[in-house]
């Protein structure tokens, strides 16, 4: 997991050096981050998609969409995410 984080770091620093790209990762840069963070606390949970479904009642098929980007979770959903991981969901502006 560690070197598959270091590789997309790599690639996502690289891609920030175009503009248009620059702007549209900005645009929607907390949409990803919430995307990333699900899936890396999945994978150190070291849980399929179909155990994190079980452990938090939110159906498997939502949970994939989410991860791909095609659907944006409520707070509730990433609270009961977060309760399936055994973690406590926190928001925060930095």
């Amino acid at each position: 997991m560690a070197k598959a984080k270091d590789d997309f770091d790599r690639y996502l620093e690289r891609q920030l050096t175009d503009p248009e790209f620059r702007a549209c990762w900005q645009a929607d840069e907390a949409e990803f981050a919430a995307r990333r963070a699900i899936i890396e606390a999945r994978m150190e949970s070291d849980m399929t998609q179909a155990q994190l479904a079980e452990a938090s009642g939110i159906d498997q098929r939502v949970i994939s969409r989410i991860e791909t980007g095609n659907a944006n979770p409520t707070v509730r959903t990433l609270g009961k995410l977060a309760q399936g991981f055994g973690k406590k969901l926190e928001i925060r502006f930095v």
